[in-house]
């Protein structure tokens, strides 16, 4: 069975729910028992950007994923990091995780419009870049439904509710089977 790890923010962490509430534990428990079943390995952590994924992507390829799941930027661009500098750590984890022969699943974020046009128009385009010149599975906003919609939010309006989750499950799902297949048909790595 594969190992995914989410390498990740408080999103993937499923910040005040509990652990199997966040959106990587529910597409765990969803495919369990499929030809597209996983092992789990949750490295959301909460408040995290792309630089510190990009230094705690060596300690999580230790646990020798197949697939490695990025959603970061978020805090990045909240923060308003220069987009190159978020472009430049993207992309050395994206390459770090396949140079592990691991599979990279790309999640693309957007900013709201508050950030100023240039910067959200540059920082949205930063993941299907990224994804297109790598040649990495990519998901071009995988909080569609939930990100902006009160319901699927916890009050403060940034961080999903237990519903918003299971959406964020359900968009994030299509393209991890997708990446799951592949990498069940590669030949064994030497």
């Amino acid at each position: 069975m594969p190992k995914v790890a989410f390498l990740g923010d408080s999103i993937s962490a499923g910040l005040h729910l509990a652990e199997d509430q966040a959106f990587p534990a529910l597409l765990a428990q969803r495919m369990r028992g499929q030809p597209h079943a996983f092992r789990l390995i949750n490295a959301g952590v909460s408040g995290d950007t792309t630089a510190g994924g990009l230094r705690r992507a060596d300690w999580i390829l230790k646990q020798r994923p197949d697939v490695v799941v990025v959603e970061l930027g978020a805090n990045d661009g909240l923060r308003g990091v220069p987009l190159d500098a978020i472009e430049r750590n993207l992309r050395g984890i994206l390459e770090k995780v396949r140079n592990a022969g691991a599979v990279p699943v790309l999640l693309g974020v957007r900013l709201p419009p508050s950030y100023g046009k240039d910067y959200v128009a540059g920082f949205e385009a930063i993941y299907p870049r990224l994804a297109r010149e790598l040649g990495v599975a990519h998901v071009s906003f995988f909080m569609e439904g939930v990100a902006g919609v009160p319901e699927m939010n916890l009050e403060d309006g940034l961080h999903p509710t237990a519903k918003g989750h299971e959406r964020l499950a359900a968009n994030v799902e299509p393209a991890l089977r997708e990446v799951i297949a592949s990498v069940k048909r590669a030949p064994p790595q030497p």
